[in-house]
């Protein structure tokens, strides 16, 4: 069934239900606090990647389990560091910033002229949105942490490059994300608590998990057998618009002019690298 939906809506799709699981986080947080959330994520997220693909760790060396281990934290981190600084940060303006990191791999992995182009306009977009000095500039701890969020994002570009070539289908992230539930464990358990384990919470939890990770992933693999990473890459960058969207519908967060802008010119830039990037790529 899947097979007769157009590629472009699987892509959007999976963008909208990783946004709309993110504002459905946001509003876990005044109960189980950034990090229990975080830790709920990661945790029904590993479970169901884990009962769908069952990898066997004694199948693999250790170099390869390397990866997976790297994989991990880098997933964990990503994840931690991205709620943390949602907790502070409107959920379009978080998602805009965290955005660089994608686009600095793009970027640096390029050797046109014109993606410094782009990268001056994602970096006007970022100041423009940041506002320094302004009556009305966003939490700069918030935007640290995002900022943190986006290097593990592009890490997670690039470790999975190498994963990809270790682990048949999507073993390697399965395990992955085993690892990466233990980086919000501690903070996770000192922010909620026995709350964790509240059938509510659980629930919330779990649908968190599927809307953030199982959803998107599926659709996103579909998709990328049927379009080039380049068409790809250009429907990725309505993420920050989307976030947007979810942050005025579930969290009621209305941007200004200002933060519009600025994160259409973040769009504009990533769509820009994108449609500048060769098929083969």
């Amino acid at each position: 069934m899947v097979d007769r939906v157009p590629p472009f809506a699987l892509v959007l799709g999976g963008v909208a239900s990783v946004q709309f699981g993110a504002a459905l986080a946001r509003t876990m947080f005044d109960d189980l606090g950034p990090s229990g959330t975080s830790l709920l994520r990661v945790f029904f997220a590993a479970l169901v990647l884990m009962a769908v693909w069952r990898p066997d760790p004694r199948r693999y060396s250790w170099d390869a389990l390397r990866y997976a281990l790297a994989f991990g934290v880098t997933l964990g981190l990503m994840n931690l560091t991205f709620y943390l600084g949602l907790d502070r940060l409107d959920l379009g303006v978080a998602v805009t910033v965290e955005f660089v990191g994608p686009l600095a791999v793009a970027v640096f992995g390029s050797r046109r002229r014109l993606d410094l182009m782009w990268a001056a306009l994602a970096a006007i977009g970022i100041v423009l949105l940041a506002n320094p000095g302004g009556a009305e500039s966003i939490d700069t701890l918030g935007v640290v942490f995002v900022l943190i969020a986006g290097a593990c994002w592009a890490a997670y570009i690039l470790i999975a490059q190498r994963a990809g070539r270790v682990f048949p289908g999507s073993e390697g992230v399965a395990m992955a994300m085993v690892v990466a539930t233990l980086v919000p464990l501690v903070p996770g358990i000192a922010d909620a608590g026995a709350t964790l384990l509240e059938p509510k919470w659980l629930a919330l939890g779990c649908a968190v998990g599927v809307l953030s990770s199982a959803i998107p992933y599926s659709l996103e693999t579909e998709a990328l057998r049927r379009i080039p990473a380049h068409v790809f890459g250009v429907l990725m960058s309505m993420e920050p618009a989307v976030a947007a969207l979810a942050g005025f519908v579930v969290l009621g967060q209305d941007l200004g002019l200002r933060e519009l802008v600025a994160i259409g010119l973040v769009v504009a830039a990533s769509a820009g690298v994108s449609i500048a990037t060769p098929p083969e790529a």
